[in-house]
């Protein structure tokens, strides 16, 4: 099954993956390294309209995800949010930030218009995503 996204997410974003329950995709903006999962369930717009066991894999690919961007990254801090006010889709983002980015310590959202990625560095992120999916994770 893979969960037909909402038409914003589809826009904004470059699909590199997925995860056993949620599709990994990339915020189409390189001023930030910032990743969203996308449970691959329909019609759930909230966590606790998942299943127990969908919610605590959800949250197990959210920490796997966030200790890999971290490292990865070298992050200050990962922001990591599901707001939901735009688009209604469940999808959690993980944002790396630095005390030196642009939004810094500010949202990202809505700060300045996003850069979108050049093709070398997609396929770059694409191998880190690869990566980051398949190291050391163990699915439920």
């Amino acid at each position: 099954m893979t969960v037909q996204l909402h038409p914003r997410l589809a826009q904004d974003c470059i699909l590199l993956g997925r995860f056993p329950l949620s599709l990994l995709l990339l915020m189409n903006d390189a001023r930030y390294p910032w990743f969203i999962l996308v449970p691959d369930r329909e019609r759930i717009t909230e966590i606790y309209q998942l299943s127990p066991e969908d919610q605590a894999r959800l949250q197990q690919e959210s920490c796997h995800l966030a200790e890999r961007l971290a490292t990865l990254f070298s992050a200050h801090k990962m922001n990591i949010a599901a707001l939901g006010n735009v688009v209604p889709q469940l999808h959690v983002h993980h944002i790396v930030r630095y005390t030196h980015d642009p939004a810094w310590p500010g949202p990202v959202w809505g700060k300045l218009p996003a850069t979108p990625y050049a093709d070398e560095a997609v396929e770059n992120l694409r191998r880190q995503a690869q990566e980051i999916l398949e190291m050391g994770y163990t699915p439920l």
